[in-house]
């Protein structure tokens, strides 16, 4: 069940905390991917492991690295073309990149809005309907997008990031009606608390006082979503469109 074998998936953000762990997941299942992020060192020495990894799995498969800076919209519309030309095709796509701009309304500057937005939103929009035309050729395709328990519940001080997060749901939920006799599912998971190098550094007071607000009484693990991820990249998910599943430990029950 859910095997990936012979499927392609670029996933943005790759590199990092969730991102490798989304990429491990699906590469575990046998999918050949291409790796993007905007740190090309790092980005290089994820993909030398991950092929080590698809040894070691006797996948025998070879993954891609592609540098992209998304905050750039002509580096954007050139990723999706770039992993066709790499991969042969593209039948997951997973907007996971992503990053925070922090600050109270009141004193949130303009630059702050617009990078999120631009980022979080706008590169994940330049990228589905980028992936959406190879896919609709094929009848084929699953588009998973990375959101957030703040894009439905908001967040003091992330104004902008609520808002990118909860506008990449109703954005799925459009191009899933769209796609949908095609072959294409388009849906999201949206993490709640997640045990990221960044929360590592907390103190304990502050993860002790997280984790008071999550039934399990503790915050999930980055392959937590990976497994989300690859149930919705799977073909067992073809009919499972324009949804939104909450990994959040029980912190935002959602109906």
């Amino acid at each position: 069940m859910f095997d990936l074998t012979g499927m392609t998936a670029l996933v943005t953000g790759a590199s990092g905390g969730i991102g490798s762990a989304i990429a491990r997941s699906l590469a575990a299942q046998g999918a050949r991917l291409a790796l993007s992020g905007s740190n090309g060192d790092k980005l290089r020495a994820f993909r030398e492991e991950m092929d080590e990894h698809s040894l070691h799995l006797k996948h025998g498969v070879d993954h891609v690295a592609i540098k992209c800076n998304l905050a750039d919209p002509d580096d954007v519309e050139k990723l999706v073309p770039a992993a066709v030309d790499t991969l042969g095709k593209i039948d997951i796509l997973v907007n996971n990149a992503g990053i925070t701009r922090d600050n109270l309304a009141m004193r949130m500057k303009d630059e702050e809005w617009s990078d999120v937005i631009r980022i979080n939103l706008e590169a994940a929009f330049r990228l589905m309907r980028a992936a959406a035309r190879p896919m609709m050729k094929v009848r084929f395709g699953r588009i998973v997008t990375i959101t957030s328990v703040v894009g439905a519940t908001g967040n003091p001080g992330q104004m902008n990031y609520a808002a990118a997060k909860g506008g990449l749901t109703a954005m799925s939920k459009s191009l899933a009606q769209e796609l949908a006799s095609r072959g294409i599912t388009v849906n999201c998971v949206a993490p709640g608390f997640i045990r990221t190098a960044m929360t590592e550094v907390l103190p304990d007071a502050q993860k002790d006082a997280l984790n008071a607000r999550i039934p399990m009484g503790r915050m999930g693990e980055g392959a937590d979503i990976g497994a989300a991820v690859a149930y919705l990249a799977s073909r067992e998910a073809g009919y499972v469109t324009g949804q939104t599943l909450h990994v959040n430990g029980g912190m935002a029950m959602m109906s």
